[in-house]
């Protein structure tokens, strides 16, 4: 069987496991808020109106990209943009390219963070491969000015960041729905987990401090995996309505 993404990728790793899932979107959640063409994400209303929700649906589409066979990834990735092309239809606009980089470049950074910080340091190898995977992702939905490699691509992420995040009022209502669908204690969690793998530019802008209070809970949390407990620490932080979907997100169980 061909895979868009090889069987023994550190690819699958990272997106077999719950935990490390959430942090990508945790992270990405942030910088999302401050993207320049975050209005676009306004325009069908439904990442304001149900973020949860919008965060399994896209889970849904990478996770088939990177466990299904070749041809049915590629389907997916098409079907992505063709979503896309009928949102800019209705809408009468196109967006920018540059946008369609952005989000495809926060995969990339917050699938080596959120690794690094729940297991363990990648080389420099397994920075390439994951950049590779989501390199393949872009070209396939046509994107252009892509770097060839993960060495080339790092200033040009710098560069995205520097010209394309801007604090605006759609930062703010963006928050506001997140503590909103969370509530107050998990929305604190949120910010403190954004903290451990946001860019310092994303950390800058939106006032986070450098320390996060899960910093020393980090440590007691890989070894509650370890004794098979993290679903106890999961089920305090995580809403109860979306149990079996996080669940079903933990492919690579210990």
């Amino acid at each position: 069987m061909d895979y868009f993404v090889k069987e023994q990728s550190i690819v699958r790793k990272i997106w077999g496991k719950s935990d490390t899932i959430l942090f990508i979107f945790a992270g990405a959640a942030a910088e999302f808020a401050l993207n320049k063409a975050v209005d676009w994400l306004y325009f069908t209303g439904k990442l304001p109106s149900d973020p949860l929700g919008r965060l399994f649906s896209t889970v849904r589409y990478a996770r088939m990209i990177v466990f299904a066979p070749k041809e049915e990834a590629n389907k997916a990735i098409d079907t992505m943009r063709k979503i896309h092309s009928a949102v800019e239809e209705n809408r009468g606009a196109t967006i920018p390219d540059w946008a369609y980089r952005d989000v495809l470049f926060m995969l990339i950074h917050y699938s080596i963070s959120a690794y690094e910080l729940l297991e363990a340091k990648l080389t420099e190898a397994e920075k390439e491969e994951v950049y590779n995977v989501f390199y393949r992702v872009g070209d396939r939905m046509g994107l252009k000015e892509l770097p060839s490699n993960y060495i080339e691509w790092l200033p040009v992420r710098e560069a995205h960041l520097q010209a394309n995040l801007q604090k605006s009022a759609f930062t703010a209502d963006l928050f506001k729905q997140y503590k909103k669908h969370l509530g107050s204690m998990r929305f604190k969690v949120l910010i403190e987990g954004q903290k451990l793998v946001c860019p310092d530019k994303v950390k800058t802008m939106l006032q986070f401090s450098d320390f996060s209070l899960l910093t020393p809970i980090v440590p007691i949390y890989k070894v509650s995996r370890l004794m098979k407990m993290d679903w106890l620490l999961k089920g305090i932080l995580l809403p109860a309505d979306y149990k079996d979907q996080i669940n079903d997100l933990d492919v690579y169980r210990r």
